[in-house]
């Protein structure tokens, strides 16, 4: 009965909703959001958008995805009318006299953001100009006054004659075919593609041998290095790196130099294709670019986060400023310090390889054709658990936090977490707890119809040895990375493990990344409900392959590659056996003899002193300390006089001991 009285209670919230939605805006809002993640792509400057919404909208209407993008819509659009209700509210509160103080808090936040600005590094973007159909026209010279694209159910990428035409990628194929008829489709060859970044790669290195891949076809190098070594601008030295990767590649790549990360991205993408836009490295400069720079052209604002700060007024970086009193009550503080800093035109400014970054959460999902029996379901969490095992044993972590995700048929995503007793990284813990959420699940919906299923470790640990020794000291490591300078510590900023300042705008950018993902996924989906476009096995595997490209996940293919070369190095110049002291952690020779009577003089008395005075030691005070005499100095309330009435003469002095002799 009470279970029954909750769904009454949803459905009441849920008509409330829905009158609160106006119905004109079902519409035209959900066309501009079918427009897809990659709106922003070159090549659409001079397409009709209109039209291809038009065409999206009338090809897909019907079909599950659809309906769940449009239920996905009205929901924001409730959102936006209770955003804009608080907004109401603020400016009620503002007119009375309030909000002072918040506006106070705003500029002491934006004051400190500008101690933490820097101006003397030379970051640089670099992008492949549609690489997939790049590499392709290499074996394909024909191709190249043709429009084509890479991937048949889903375009992953396509050259520009076809982006005249409205396509690009993350769109379903058969919705490309409406746009631009005759459009030739070529299967993805992933290796291919894989082995064309490599020897990219090898040219990047001679620039910055700690350049970071962002993706397959995407990088990030700070050659302010290089520029001193050769006495060269930024411009002319990326100028060299662009005509050397074409010489040697035969492929072009765009780029963006700036003072940070962030900028860099923003502006590779202005003189695409095959061309480079400089940002000149001042402040009154970045100001000027953000100002009239739309909030959708940042990393990190996607669709959804888009509309929310149209609705309030804020079209593009340089209107942040006007808002920033209610942006913080509106959206929350980590939205507020998001905005703020991409309105000063700030971001990071340390680049290091992918495979560095510090990891949050290992996972692993896998989606199918909808399925419905739980004996298959089950089997599918048993090989998701197996899989994830795999990956955990990869990169030698366990995880305190479970968390399982599924999508139903119908593109609900679902997913629940759970916090074992102990951290875990084996398959049969993994699936034996994903067992108990995923059994819950089964009870709150029934007839459970799923396309996706997943499992994820967070709040992780690392497996690796050497981290800490017997006393509990972190063991230096050795790991070639630039050392971070006290200057680049923002009085307010929060530092990660490697000392750089944790910049606010990185939830931002990998909520971005996972809702390109995701709309990839469901994408794909569509295209298998196309009857003129049927599903091939295929098609679908490169597809799951395919998702190694974006984000983070492309640096499961540098650390794969990483650790075969460490192996190969290994297998050609084998190290004789040691092993580890677990008190001092020296290797020793793996002698059982010798290996005892080193660790009984590792636990003697005196080397645990020594090393204890090393890790901790003791201020030690050389003379007793003396205090001047004065005439006027005051005695310490309470404290009765020297001598207690005479012990001891005027004017004698009497010696103090050091408080710890």
């Amino acid at each position: 009965m009470p279970r029954h009285n909750e769904d009454l209670a949803g459905e009441a919230q849920a008509a409330i909703d829905q009158a609160a939605a106006p119905a004109a805006s079902q519409h035209h809002t959900l066309k501009y959001h079918l427009l897809g993640p990659s709106l922003t792509k070159s090549g659409q400057d001079g397409v009709d958008q209109k039209k291809v919404s038009e065409i999206i909208y009338n090809a897909s209407k019907g079909s599950r995805y659809f309906n769940n993008e449009e239920n996905k819509d009205r929901n924001l659009t409730v959102k936006i009318n209770r955003i804009l209700a608080k907004k109401r509210e603020l400016e009620r509160v503002e007119a009375q006299g309030g909000l002072k103080n918040d506006l106070r808090k705003a500029d002491e936040y934006i004051a400190e953001l500008e101690l933490s600005r820097e101006l003397d590094q030379v970051l640089v973007h670099m992008d492949c100009d549609a690489f997939y159909a790049a590499v392709e026209e290499l074996d394909h010279p024909e191709l190249r006054d043709v429009p084509f694209a890479v991937g048949k159910g889903v375009l992953t990428t396509c050259n520009y004659h076809a982006r005249k035409f409205g396509c690009r990628s993350g769109m379903a194929g058969f919705v490309a075919d409406k746009l631009c008829p005759g459009l030739i489709h070529i299967p993805l060859n992933f290796d291919k593609y894989t082995a064309k970044a490599k020897e990219v790669r090898a040219v990047l290195e001679r620039y910055d041998s700690r350049f970071e891949s962002a993706s397959l076809d995407e990088a990030y190098l700070n050659v302010t290095a290089y520029c001193e070594e050769h006495d060269m601008s930024g411009e002319d030295v990326v100028s060299q790196m662009r005509a050397e990767v074409f010489e040697e590649c035969k492929i072009t790549i765009s780029a963006g130099i700036a003072a940070n990360a962030k900028l860099a991205k923003i502006c590779s993408n202005i003189n695409k294709p095959n061309g480079q836009f400089f940002l000149p490295s001042d402040r009154a400069s970045i100001l000027a670019f953000m100002r009239d720079l739309p909030t959708r052209k940042v990393n990190g604002v996607g669709r959804v986060f888009e509309r929310e700060l149209d609705a309030i007024g804020v079209k593009t970086c340089g209107d942040i400023y006007a808002q920033r009193q209610y942006l913080r009550g509106l959206f929350g503080e980590k939205a507020f310090e998001f905005l703020m800093s991409i309105h000063l035109g700030l971001g990071r400014t340390n680049v290091q390889p992918a495979e560095e970054h510090e990891r949050k959460s290992v996972g692993t999902e896998s989606t199918f054709h909808d399925m419905e029996d739980p004996t298959e379901l089950r089997e599918k969490l048993r090989w998701i658990a197996d899989e994830l095992e795999k990956d955990l044993e990869r990169t030698q972590f366990k995880g305190r936090t479970l968390v399982l995700k599924i999508k139903l048929h119908s593109y609900e995503v679902f997913t629940r977490q759970f916090q074992p007793p102990k951290a875990v990284h084996k398959a049969d813990d993994l699936y034996n707890f994903g067992l108990q959420m995923f059994e819950k699940i089964e009870k709150e919906i029934p007839g459970l119809k799923l396309r996706l299923m997943g499992l994820r470790c967070t709040h992780l640990v690392s497996m690796k040895k050497g981290e800490r020794d017997f006393f509990g000291r972190s063991r230096q490591t050795s790991r070639g990375s630039r050392e971070p300078s006290l200057d680049r510590k923002a009085s307010s900023g929060e530092l990660d493990s490697e000392g750089w300042q944790k910049w606010p705008d990185e939830e931002f950018e990998a909520a971005a990344r996972l809702e390109q993902q995701d709309e990839m996924e469901e994408l794909e989906r569509l295209s298998q409900q196309d009857p003129h476009m049927p599903s091939e096995d295929s098609e679908r595997k490169a597809f799951e392959v395919r998702k190694h490209d974006n984000g983070f996940a492309w640096r499961l293919l540098l650390e794969e590659e990483r650790a075969k070369e460490e192996d190969e190095n290994r297998a050609r110049n084998p190290l004789p056996e040691q092993w580890d002291c677990p008190i001092c952690s020296v290797p020793q020779n793996a002698d059982e003899r010798a290996f005892n009577a080193h660790i009984d003089a590792c636990l003697s008395r005196q080397t645990i002193k020594e090393i204890v005075h090393t890790v901790e030691p003791v201020a030690q005070v050389a003379s007793p300390v003396m205090l001047p005499p004065s005439s006027t100095a005051r005695r310490k309330r309470g404290r009765p006089p020297s001598g207690g009435g005479g012990g001891e003469e005027v004017g004698e002095k009497r010696a103090r001991k050091a408080f710890f002799a």
